[in-house]
């Protein structure tokens, strides 16, 4: 191709992607991303705020900031799945990854909303496919810990 050539194409390539690209969203600020964040965790944690989370924002403000406004103010806050559905999804994946510790807060947070022990538990046996059985007896050992703390009077 010509130089003279290259010069028109890219000149109308350009400008078809212009004209197809959207528009960036309207820039939102963070205190309005927390919010939401804030109002994500409370929907889930029978209207309260996440303890871990106040615990973070003392000693790690940024982290909590930035938990409250990307993961939770953008990210769960997505209306994409209902709120049963995406946490099943967590406690799989944190459990299918070995995050324990993360698993057992959305377990908390799926009891919460309705989802049953057992559909919990059924959780741990699926991820034995992907994740292996050591993973799934780490999860039952969390989800066990967390049924036995919502038994106490």
């Amino acid at each position: 191709m010509t130089m003279s050539m290259q010069s028109p194409l890219r000149a109308a390539a350009t400008a078809f992607a212009i004209a197809v690209m959207p528009a960036p969203a309207i820039a939102e600020s963070s205190e309005e991303r927390r919010k939401r964040g804030d109002a994500v965790v409370r929907s889930l944690n029978n209207n309260t705020p996440q303890p871990a989370l106040e615990r973070m924002r003392q000693e790690f403000p940024f982290l909590a900031d930035a938990t409250e406004a990307y993961a939770l103010g953008d990210v769960w806050s997505r209306t994409g799945l209902d709120s049963r559905t995406r946490q099943l999804a967590a406690v799989a994946a944190f459990a299918a990854t070995g995050q324990t510790a993360f698993m057992k807060v959305h377990a908390g947070y799926a009891l919460n909303i309705g989802v049953s022990e057992g559909e919990l538990k059924e959780i741990v046996y699926l991820i034995t496919v992907p994740a292996g059985i050591s993973r799934a007896i780490a999860a039952s050992q969390a989800l066990s810990e967390l049924f036995a703390e919502r038994r106490k009077p």
